[in-house]
């Protein structure tokens, strides 16, 4: 990595910050702390293409090395935006400090990963054992920490703010069967779909909109993502205890349904619900159409 995690951290979240400060203030200006932020969160975002390569995540790290030169594209545009797509801009401004800032809380902060890793990880449990009738429990917690791996209990880090971990990922939950034994499936936080659920609160929340409607949005797509992904878990983790033979090109089938169909399936899932989304909240459509359209009306001077 270019700077150690937790330096890619403080700047991500200064960079956050500014980017929503720059939204509150979008009445008064605010551009060059918006032209800030958006460097700095793309520059945080830009140094975790390296450890994306280290895990062989191809898609990942693609999507982390593009990220800074469109944030500088995005300071730019600050600038030189006409009318439509500056009023876009400023949504976009709130949209990732509102979003960004409550997931870098959840991943750097341990005590909030741990709790979204076990209650999605309860519910997931709960929901395969009610559909199937065979009982799943939450084993061992495990910290994938510098000195080794240790459980939860034992682990001496700090639990309010952490960037120091191995492997690719800090927390991983073991699931069990009634007896005791391992299913060999862990839960991290990637499976609790806490990304996707804080995006679509950051996009929801900054339109310019009443409280009622936007309320009524989130009411609407939150329980729809958590339950879409309790039900996405539990397939995946049926298919892993019933087809433990199953191979394609030398993938189980739990890593091919992870890594292929559930990607698709998800993408397409919000897919659907962005449809949903531009029918209830059309500025948020035109919002996105005006980032990515070549013309609209000139800013007013």
């Amino acid at each position: 990595m270019l700077v150690s995690e937790s330096t890619s951290a403080l700047i991500g979240g200064l960079g956050m910050l500014a980017l929503g400060i720059s939204w509150l203030r979008r009445r008064q200006g605010g551009l060059r702390l918006a032209q800030v932020g958006w460097v700095f969160v793309g520059f945080s975002f830009f140094t975790q293409a390296w450890t994306y390569l280290e895990h062989d995540d191809l898609v990942l790290t693609i999507l982390c090395t593009l990220t800074l030169p469109l944030a500088c594209w995005a300071a730019w545009f600050e600038k030189t935006a006409e009318e439509e797509q500056h009023k876009a801009l400023v949504w976009a401004r709130g949209t990732v400090a509102f979003a960004g800032g409550p997931y870098m809380l959840v991943t750097y902060v341990p005590y909030l990963s741990v709790l979204a890793i076990w209650f999605v990880a309860s519910q997931s449990a709960w929901f395969l054992g009610f559909a199937t009738g065979q009982e799943i429990e939450i084993g061992t917690t495990w910290v994938n920490d510098p000195s080794g791996r240790v459980s939860w209990e034992e682990w001496e880090g700090n639990r309010w703010f952490a960037t120091d971990f191995t492997g690719e990922y800090a927390f991983q939950s073991e699931l069990l069967l009634a007896d005791g034994g391992l299913i060999g499936i862990n839960f991290v936080l990637a499976c609790t779909a806490i990304q996707s659920m804080v995006l679509f609160i950051g996009a929801i929340s900054v339109l310019e909109l009443s409280w009622k409607q936007r309320v009524r949005a989130l009411l609407l797509i939150l329980p729809l993502i958590h339950l879409l992904n309790l039900f996405r878990n539990a397939g995946l983790i049926w298919m892993h205890m019933n087809y433990t033979q199953w191979d394609l090109w030398g993938m189980s089938v739990f890593e091919f349904g992870h890594t292929y169909v559930a990607r698709f399936v998800s993408l397409f899932a919000m897919f659907l619900m962005a449809l949903i989304m531009f029918e209830m909240l059309p500025s948020m459509h035109r919002h996105i159409m005006a980032l990515t359209s070549p013309q609209s009306k000139k800013r007013s001077t």
